[in-house]
């Protein structure tokens, strides 16, 4: 089943188009567990022009667990929307489990989403083993041929250039140009490797963090001795933050305006109701996207186990010292102290221990004539830049282009001289 609606607003043509894809496309399903047959997918088409027939660009969001952004009106005229709108319709695809594809959720305690898995931690760890960049490819391919597009072309933020490098692996003859922000995934190795150099990473950045404002390295050392004390800070909504937690406010150094961000919330005083909420706010994983948290580490699983894979590969520098922060290391310690996210916490144990299948094909890479770019940064917090790079030697129609003028959060910051330079790039 599929619907379609068109509607305008502030000069943009939207259309709203709803497919049925089936939720196991691999026919791979533990035997013993019962999933639903079919899922249904959404995504938002934009055009500057009613009854445009511009090709498509299909925009694949970070995350994972995140939908993709609504537009505003009027478009920002310095954002990657202004540039890809003058010559493409924009596909904003809500990758399953999001946004209005399937939201995976919880409400008093119980997991929302999956009801007709039923409540056995085990079956719903099954279920969301399909919830991967593997299975958003297919529903996209089915939505590709929905829409009567012979082919179209990918922007990938983060996660989603994860999502574009499956996409290229699997369907490369349905692709025409792909564009990669944030990194490319590494490819075959242990997620433990991948997470050793990010807090490398991370450890460089805390350390410029506290040069910068020498004051904060004691604020931070005093709120995590506070967090520590007894049960932790309590938040909104009954949900606290423990030292642990407290450190994944590291994760505002991944983006350009992120240390001027963290400072202020160390301006407040951490008894007020300011700092407590906007502390909560802060947080990178909660239950506004459960599977952020769930199964984040899995998008580095290319036949691997993860295993909390962050947790095991933190240097024993991070340990000894609180104030070292980290980045989007995702742990257990979300899921234990976020009532929203509590429901999860035994499923995010068996996730952690599954066996993944690969992701990439390397010899399918090397044979896809695709073209693009990928725009590498060379102070990525999250994606190491040699990964991206080695990555990236197996895709001879991308062009890199590695920067420091960027962030992780380039696209976002600077989204029009970004896509623009990629579009250049890829077209020679």
């Amino acid at each position: 089943m599929s619907e379609q609606t068109t509607w305008t607003r502030g000069g943009l043509h939207l259309t709203d188009v709803t497919v049925d894809v089936p939720f196991d496309h691999f026919g791979r399903a533990d035997p013993g567990v019962s999933l639903p047959q079919t899922l249904t997918v959404f995504a938002r088409i934009i055009a500057a022009e009613a009854d445009s027939h511009k090709p498509f660009l299909v925009f694949l969001q970070g995350g994972p667990g995140v939908e993709a952004p609504r537009p505003v009106t009027p478009v920002s005229s310095g954002s990657w929307l202004a540039r890809a709108l003058e010559e493409f319709r924009v596909v904003m695809l809500d990758q399953r489990g999001t946004g209005r594809s399937n939201p995976i959720g919880s409400v008093d305690g119980r997991i929302t989403g999956l009801e007709a898995v039923g409540e056995d931690p085990a079956a719903i760890a099954e279920a969301l083993s399909f919830f991967r960049a593997d299975s958003i490819v297919e529903d996209a391919e089915i939505l590709r041929g929905h829409l009567g597009a012979d082919s179209w072309s990918l922007l990938g933020q983060s996660f989603g250039g994860f999502t574009t490098l499956r996409y290229v692996s699997a369907h490369a003859t349905s692709l025409r140009e792909v564009y990669f922000t944030g990194g490319l995934p590494a490819i075959g190795l242990d997620p433990v490797d991948v997470y050793g150099r990010t807090w490398e990473g991370m450890i460089r950045k805390s350390e410029q963090f506290y040069r910068a404002f020498p004051g904060d390295r004691e604020k931070m050392r005093r709120l995590v001795e506070l967090a520590s004390a007894g049960d932790g800070i309590p938040l909104p909504g009954g949900a606290r933050a423990t030292g642990g937690r407290i450190r994944l406010l590291g994760h505002f150094l991944g983006a350009s305006d992120g240390p001027e961000k963290l400072h202020y919330l160390l301006d407040l005083d951490p008894a007020s109701a300011a700092f407590r909420h906007d502390l909560a706010a802060s947080l990178p994983f909660s239950g506004r996207n459960p599977l952020y948290a769930v199964i984040h580490e899995s998008c580095w699983a290319d036949g691997t186990v993860t295993n909390w894979a962050a947790r095991r590969a933190m240097p024993d520098a991070v340990r000894e010292d609180p104030t070292l922060l980290a980045g989007e290391h995702a742990g257990p310690e979300s899921l234990h102290e976020d009532p929203e996210l509590t429901p999860f916490a035994e499923v995010a144990d068996l996730v952690a221990g599954r066996s993944w299948p690969s992701l990439y094909d390397v010899g399918a890479l090397q044979a896809a004539e695709v073209r693009g770019a990928a725009a590498v940064y060379f102070e990525d917090a999250y994606v190491p830049v040699e990964y991206s790079l080695a990555t990236a030697e197996h895709l001879s129609g991308v062009t890199p282009w590695v920067t420091n003028e960027y962030e992780h959060n380039g696209l976002r910051a600077d989204g029009y001289r970004v896509l623009d330079r990629l579009i250049g790039l890829a077209r020679g």
